[in-house]
């Protein structure tokens, strides 16, 4: 039962960062300002399953403003790319790490 209030718990936190991804993309399609500061990032998925890997791979491709590249050879590394890098890369990638990483090890 707690996987599925788990799940629940996901998906309401996916809705909400898929919602507020659409706003961040859309304010700088439809303005003069341009807030996009893109780079590749480095995700961290040694401790993932291959399931939990394209289950993050497909999440962040679905999420306005990030795309999934590849997965390394060794399958310990997920390269995106992301319109918005406030920080540091390395700072976004620990964050999407504690963020969905987190959960989908929960729920999947």
């Amino acid at each position: 039962m707690s996987r599925v209030w788990g799940f629940i718990g996901f998906v309401a936190f996916y809705i909400g960062d898929v919602f507020q991804s659409n706003l961040r993309v859309a304010y700088d399609v439809l303005t003069r300002k341009h807030l996009m500061k893109p780079g590749i990032i480095a995700l961290d998925v040694s401790d993932m399953t291959d399931r939990q890997t394209v289950i993050m791979s497909n999440l962040m491709t679905m999420t306005p403003g990030t795309l999934s590249l590849v997965v390394s050879e060794d399958r310990k590394t997920l390269y995106l790319h992301a319109m918005y890098i406030d920080g540091s890369p390395e700072e976004l990638a620990k964050s999407l790490q504690e963020d969905y990483g987190r959960r989908i090890r929960n729920v999947f």
